[in-house]
């Protein structure tokens, strides 16, 4: 029986790659009610992005295929770098040092569960 990948994709998250990849690794792998209840209650930016990117995976499955959200599970989760904004100021010595504003494309991918 083919399993039904849904994806939602935040881009352009205005957080570092590496802060984001530590709370993926959280929830990689679980139920999407459960996976819910672990961002809501984490105190990070991360976590609220994900939640975000999350939700509209569980709508895009529940309004689009049809999906039951309760037997979907969190099959593929990943963080791209996105473009980063650089900038920069002037330290000691009239040197040039460089400020780099980092972006992340968040990718969230739901299939379900086989009985």
């Amino acid at each position: 029986m083919n399993t039904a990948l849904v994806y939602a994709k935040s881009k352009y998250e205005h957080i570092g790659p590496k802060k984001v990849a530590v709370i993926m690794d959280l929830v990689r792998g679980l139920p999407v009610k459960e996976a819910e209840r672990v961002l809501s209650f984490h105190p990070t930016k991360a976590a609220k992005l994900i939640l975000k990117t999350l939700k509209s995976a569980s709508a895009n499955a529940s309004h689009n295929l049809e999906l039951n959200p309760n037997s979907m599970y969190i099959s593929h989760i990943q963080v791209n770098p996105g473009p980063m904004r650089k900038s920069g100021r002037i330290v000691a010595r009239a040197r040039f040092s460089p400020i780099l504003k980092r972006t992340s494309h968040i990718i969230v991918g739901l299939a379900e569960r086989q009985k």
